[in-house]
């Protein structure tokens, strides 16, 4: 992996592009961030998962379906969707793709670098371990996200990616099918899961791990 330079915040254009998949694959390696209250948290994405709700029937939004949790994947690209499961933990996705075109990226791990010790005490840890931030459910703790946050900008001031200028080579990702959507049927072995090679902090690779 190369150096890295000075930040630069992903613009809107990163997102609104039309494949899912290649954002997925060059989200790895940024830095997500978070400042809520004057806190900031930061982590290096080490794991993702796309979705693409026209051609994808592990997609919420599949053969075009709509609902109240739904409506924020056909935003133009570039905002957040945060839905809840087991009603405990709270996912963020990444929605990509014009408006109308319900695609998105899930952030399922991340390596923490900055504000540790808030995400620590977010995640009621005693010690830093990947329990801290390997899993969608538990980088959005230990990072203060939760579903009031769908539909907010990722250009804004609360959540955002940064390019810090990391190169990740091909042959440091790792792709394979995502986690825990077996209903999906043939979509379920798309290789739409991708994670940096050699890293402790991606996710448990059990497919009934789903938080």
């Amino acid at each position: 992996m190369g150096p890295t330079s000075l930040a630069q915040k992903l613009p809107e254009a990163f997102y609104t592009r039309p494949d899912v998949v290649t954002i997925a694959r060059e989200l790895l390696g940024k830095h997500l961030c978070t400042r809520f209250d004057g806190v900031l948290t930061r982590g290096l994405v080490v794991e993702t998962e796309a979705y693409s709700g026209t051609r994808d029937a592990a997609c919420h939004a599949h053969l075009g379906r709509r609902t109240k949790r739904t409506e924020i994947m056909y935003h133009q690209g570039g905002v957040a969707y945060v839905y809840l499961i087991y009603g405990i933990y709270s996912l963020f996705n990444v929605v990509t793709n014009a408006e109308g075109t319900a695609d998105a990226v899930l952030i399922r791990a991340i390596e923490p670098l900055e504000g540790i010790e808030e995400m620590r005490l977010r995640r009621n840890l005693a010690k830093i371990e990947p329990r801290l931030t390997a899993g969608p459910g538990l980088l959005t703790q230990a990072l203060g996200i939760s579903t009031r946050h769908t539909g907010a900008s990722l250009t804004g001031s609360e959540i955002w990616f940064e390019d810090r200028g990391l190169e990740v080579p091909e042959q440091d990702i790792l792709e394979g099918p995502r986690v825990g959507v077996a209903y999906a049927g043939a979509d379920a072995l798309l290789p739409w899961r991708f994670r940096l090679k050699g890293s402790r902090w991606v996710s448990k690779a059990n497919p009934k791990y789903q938080v």
